[in-house]
């Protein structure tokens, strides 16, 4: 879905920084967030695919980032959008302090199946999530992936007590996903499809199995708004609307796609401006009474260059957008 004509390389690159900006807590393996950002003719975007995905992949990202900063966005019908808490796969005694920064939010994801941790430490953090948040709180899950599914049956069961709103992509595998939804039916617990939409060829293929109540959808892996707003049309069940730990730039591209969706069941995972220590504006897109605005980001010069990236990682980011766009190209050609 790309937009034509494409805007050109030099019209990209014009305005294109690169920025490296420190995280709170060590988060996907990473202690700092590296992204290109740009501006076109409707505002600014963000391309910030992660550093393992290749080039195919990546271009995606760019796809919506050109789509954001080049063409207007399909019309907002709310103003504002209610986030999640993120925890990462810290140990309980952060907990409290990890929540604090996420102001009058009423649910959290928390992050589990960490590489290098068992079973237990997941039990540790949920069970510490639930006891800061109280009875009322809501508690999301989040393994990426990964457990295969007999781990993933044993951590459901071992977490149901704690009254879990969904589990977010226990299992990699589509056919795990069905399966594990049948074995899991009568806790009520439903399961959430994440990368089994944004990696697949085929987005909705997941739910056509039998194996989501729901869907995770993200501007950016999904190639922009659009893309996204037609994939949930499609898929039929409930939404949520997260993010790749983006700046503030790219959480707007998110507030975009939720503020558009016709139905918004669930909080979004747009909160995560709070785990970064630094970002590209006085004035971050972080919750406020559980909420973000639905607003364009514009960064402020002075904190671009604070934390523009070494020039080597300028040059690899500056050389993987120029590969994105000739492949986005050869996909209009």
């Amino acid at each position: 879905m790309s937009i034509t004509p494409l805007p050109t390389l030099d019209d990209v690159l014009a305005t294109a920084r690169v920025v490296s900006l420190p995280l709170t807590t060590r988060f996907r393996g990473v202690q700092t967030r590296e992204a290109v950002l740009f501006e076109g003719p409707e505002g600014w975007a963000e391309f910030s695919p992660f550093l393992e995905y290749v080039d195919a992949e990546a271009a995606t990202w760019l796809d919506a980032a050109l789509d954001f900063a080049w063409r207007p966005q399909p019309p907002a019908v709310r103003g504002s959008i209610p986030v999640n808490a993120t925890v990462p796969a810290v140990a309980p005694a952060e907990v409290r302090g990890i929540l604090a920064r996420f102001d009058g939010c009423r649910t959290a994801k928390v992050k589990v199946a960490e590489r290098g941790q068992v079973l237990a430490d997941d039990v540790s953090r949920v069970r510490a999530v639930r006891e800061a948040m109280g009875p009322e709180g809501r508690i999301r899950v989040d393994a990426n992936g990964g457990w295969n599914l007999d781990e993933a049956e044993h951590a459901v069961h071992a977490l149901a007590e704690f009254d879990l709103e969904y589990v977010e992509q226990p299992c990699a595998l589509v056919d795990e996903l069905a399966e594990l939804r049948r074995r899991i039916r009568y806790l009520g617990i439903p399961i959430a499809a994440d990368e089994s939409v944004r990696k697949a060829e085929d987005p909705i293929a997941v739910v056509a199995a039998g194996a989501a109540d729901l869907v995770v959808v993200k501007v950016q892996p999904l190639g922009g708004v659009r893309r996204a707003l037609s994939i949930v049309a499609d898929a039929g069940v409930p939404a949520v609307v997260s993010s790749a730990l983006d700046t503030s730039i790219g959480l707007g591209m998110g507030a975009s796609l939720a503020a558009s969706l016709p139905q918004l069941t669930f909080d979004c995972g747009l909160g995560t401006a709070s785990l970064l220590a630094a970002d590209v504006t006085s004035n971050p897109l972080t919750a406020r009474g559980g909420e973000i605005a639905v607003r364009r980001i514009t960064p402020d010069a002075a904190l671009l260059d604070e934390h523009a990236a070494p020039e080597g990682r300028q040059r690899w980011w500056s050389d993987r957008l120029a590969r994105c766009h000739e492949m986005l190209q050869r996909r209009l050609s």
